[in-house]
């Protein structure tokens, strides 16, 4: 777990005592030159419960705000209630990247 993840998930851990976490590190699907950049947060907490969808996205961006202006370019958000992660049941899969790295070669 690299020293960003580690923060994130410590932050969330701590502003919203979730019942499952998962912050995964998903730079090396992007083709970005930094290996610490694109992020995926799975996580199921009480705190969600009356929440809409983009309430539950908004608390999380605000809890991220110095990241996301700073070294995290990319957070994928899936938020749950404990009774909707159990009726999922699994991590949901990100979409292929469709490019746009400076990385990236011309066909």
């Amino acid at each position: 777990m690299t020293a960003l993840q580690q923060h994130l998930h410590q932050k969330l851990m701590a502003h919203f005592q979730p019942e499952h976490l998962q912050v995964i590190n998903e730079s090396h699907l992007h083709g970005t030159p930094s290996n610490d950049s694109h992020y995926k947060v799975v996580m199921a907490a009480d705190a969600f419960e009356g929440m809409r969808l983009l309430q539950r996205h908004r608390a999380v961006n605000q809890l991220f705000v110095d990241e996301l202006a700073g070294p995290v370019h990319a957070l994928a958000l899936h938020l749950y209630t404990p009774a909707e992660w159990q009726e999922l049941g699994n991590v949901p899969q990100s979409p292929q990247c469709l490019g746009g790295s400076t990385l990236a070669k011309p066909a």
